[in-house]
């Protein structure tokens, strides 16, 4: 992914507030060190939840007057949370827990959050120095663990070294390829005596993230762009971290090239553009996924080829050249080579990339698309986005969605679990704004929405935030309303029910000849010959349990009053028991595995191209 540290709102290196000189030497423990620390860093909010080696952390952040804690009801909420907050904000996000199974518990969103690049930091309670290594009561090598899943870790044994590692941790997750880095500091080292001053020295000398771009590989790329006759503009998340969305729409308009947005990236260039085509990948539009498989020239900014987008790797956009931008050189020629590879922060190499093209331009090399947009709009108009509404009168699920997103207030932020209900509110939303499009792509989370909408609404609690949750990840970690009623984080939780695990249950009837083995949430047989959503538990009686508003809908005459009466309260937390049909699916779609020159409409609809430039 590609980043700026403009766009996270810390610098590179940690600095006095406010321009103000080093803070006097004082004399703290490592505990009072370790809250003075993030309070430096710029920390206002923290996720968390306490437990034996971690408590002396806890003890002075009830006098913090500058860094706020919300306890959560299980470390993965606390982890997602985080998450949430820093995806919405653009900052880091912060989750503190203790040792062992609190720590352990924190293995899921952390490795959510590398999968998807997002700046977190979260701190662990360890074991007393001395008894590290001899499995003590709640010991577990957390930093082992999560070796593979975060940017960095550190272990902290020493109570003078606090200032320094938090400082270093925020700056490694927040610049170059933001991710999560863990700090776990020994219960010894926590409450020890030590001094405290600010701003610590740092040392990360291997640690040099290149953000500007090599000038020769930007004026081979738009040589490539100016030359070639079907272009795509392949957008992934990068281009939202590193605030290069207004650099990005300049590009696009400058070049006239398509523009396809991933998962992670929608709301990057606005969904409502002439120039956009659409989602790409297993269920993204027919004419995202064909236009990448027939282009000449493919300009990857801050994505990663990743087998949801390409498909069968080996046939994926044949006849592209590729151009493959990434701040993380890692990425670049590690799914497909790249003929030009460009390393550098998704900002500086779309601003350079611009006047590049201009200098083409004003050359007069100049790329005719003009076919090219006659094969794409053809597409666009053949194969659009769609559903059916249910014979049998009840709730679309795509509908629900889709009213959500028209009846939401304008700068809603939408966050999403996994499955059937994230690729329609993928399809079936409007975004046309940055982060305002909150997912777990990367490692497909269930359970990430609830506790993800709370972190944003806590860190901008003037935004209205909905969650779409499926019945299945609902049941995962919707005791994290609790956390949002006590806490005054009134988010909204649409439940789209259809009383199975969606996703499994399309390809149980795609791929295992409608054997549902273990999909249907519902009770009782009765119901699974008329599905009426999953009723065990009783949605509304829980969120009421929780401190919620609860509501249900069942009749598509409802729809919209329903809506209404949701988008109506904000004193507390908000959850609509949508019960809709079990049959609907998600489309079009390429089937794992396969090409995607395979991809289908709909189910039996292959689509018919004709012929094209390419052949």
């Amino acid at each position: 992914m590609l980043m700026t540290e403009q766009a996270t709102g810390h610098h590179p290196q940690p600095r006095p507030r406010n321009g103000a000189l080093p803070t006097p030497v004082e004399h703290v423990t490592g505990a009072q060190s370790l809250i003075r620390s993030l309070e430096e860093v710029g920390a206002d909010t923290i996720f968390g939840l306490p437990g034996g080696c971690i408590l002396p952390a806890y003890d002075p952040l009830m006098d913090s007057q500058r860094v706020r804690h919300i306890l959560v009801r299980h470390e993965q909420g606390a982890g997602h949370a985080a998450t949430g907050y820093a995806q919405a904000t653009g900052k880091v996000g912060v989750c503190m827990v203790t040792s062992g199974p609190g720590a352990t518990n924190l293995v899921t969103p952390i490795a959510d959050a590398h999968m998807d690049s997002v700046p977190l930091v979260a701190i662990t309670g360890q074991v007393a120095s001395k008894a590290i290594g001899t499995d003590a009561f709640q010991e577990a090598d957390i930093c082992g663990i999560t070796m593979p899943i975060t940017k960095h870790n550190f272990l902290v044994t020493k109570a003078e070294d606090i200032p320094r590692t938090i400082a270093e941790a925020f700056h490694i997750a927040s610049t170059g390829r933001p991710g999560p880095v863990l700090v776990d500091i020994a219960k010894d080292a926590l409450q020890a005596k030590t001094s405290f001053s600010w701003p610590p020295q740092t040392d990360l000398p291997g640690y040099r993230p290149v953000t500007k771009p090599h000038a020769k590989q930007i004026r081979e790329a738009a040589k490539l762009i100016s030359a070639a006759k079907r272009p795509v503009l392949y957008v992934g998340g990068g281009v939202i971290k590193s605030g290069a969305t207004a650099e990005l729409k300049i590009l696009a308009e400058l070049t006239g090239a398509p523009v396809t947005t991933t998962l992670m990236a929608l709301g990057s260039f606005p969904d409502s553009h002439p120039l956009h085509v659409g989602m790409p990948g297993m269920h993204g539009s027919v004419t995202a996924v064909t236009a990448l498989q027939k282009a000449d020239l493919i300009v990857a900014l801050g994505a990663r080829f990743d087998d949801r987008v390409t498909g069968k790797l080996d046939s994926f956009a044949p006849y592209a050249k590729i151009v493959h931008a990434d701040i993380d050189p890692a990425e670049i020629g590690k799914n497909r080579t790249a003929d030009v590879p460009i390393v550098g922060d998704a900002r500086e190499v779309i601003a350079d990339l611009v006047q590049a093209v201009q200098a083409e331009h004003s050359e007069g090399n100049k790329g005719d698309y003009t076919a090219w947009w006659s094969d794409l709009n053809r597409w666009r108009e053949t194969y659009p986005l769609g559903y059916d509404l249910p014979e049998d009168g009840s709730l679309s699920p795509q509908q629900v969605i889709q009213r959500i997103g028209q009846l939401a207030p304008e700068g809603t932020i939408f966050t999403a679990g996994v499955g059937q209900h994230q690729m329609w509110a993928a399809h079936f939303i409007d975004y046309e704004q940055p982060a305002t499009w909150l997912n777990s792509g990367g490692a497909g989370t269930m359970g990430y929405a609830v506790p993800a909408a709370m972190g944003a609404k806590a860190g901008l609690p003037d935004r209205p935030v909905w969650a779409i949750d499926g019945d299945g990840c609902f049941q995962m970690t919707n005791q994290e309303l609790t956390t949002c009623a006590l806490n005054n984080i009134p988010i909204k939780v649409a439940i789209i029910n259809n009383g199975a695990l969606g996703m499994v249950r399309q390809w149980q009837t795609l791929f295992y000849n409608q054997r549902y083995s273990n999909t249907v949430l519902h009770s009782g047989p009765d119901e699974q010959k008329a599905n009426k959503g999953t009723r065990v538990p009783d949605f509304v009686k829980l969120s009421e349990a929780m401190g919620c508003v609860a509501l249900r809908c069942e009749d598509p005459a409802d729809l919209d009053k329903v809506i209404a009466e949701a988008n109506a309260i904000n004193d507390r937390p908000v959850v609509v028991d949508f019960i809709v049909h079990e049959d609907a699916q998600v489309w079009p779609m390429v089937a794992a595995g396969t090409s995607n020159d395979e991809v289908m409409a709909a189910r039996g609809v292959r689509p018919d191209f004709g012929d094209s430039e390419d052949d």
